[in-house]
């Protein structure tokens, strides 16, 4: 699956209009994104797309030096359960 990088989201697709997977985020502060929310089709779940697209949001907030806030449930589910993920957790 190809992620690509949209507007304030990662998504798989054709567009992001048509994502069929896509994880969403927003500026809270200058250094600060909350993701607020993440989809996956009922076609391409069981497959950690949405795994992938977390990752995907981490690796941009580390190289952008950038604090998440986990929102959606998805991410507050893999925030708690990977540790690893702390250097970009706002706290």
């Amino acid at each position: 699956m190809e992620i690509k990088q949209g507007e304030k989201q990662f998504y798989v697709g054709e567009s992001e209009e048509k994502a069929l997977a896509r994880i969403t985020y927003y500026f809270r502060a200058d250094r600060m994104i909350v993701v607020d929310h993440t989809f996956v089709h009922p076609t391409l779940r069981g497959q950690g797309i949405a795994k992938q697209l977390l990752d995907r949001v981490i690796e941009m907030a580390r190289i952008e030096n950038l604090k998440i806030i986990p929102t959606c449930d998805f991410a507050i589910s893999e925030f708690e359960k990977h540790p690893e993920f702390s250097d970009v957790l706002e706290k």
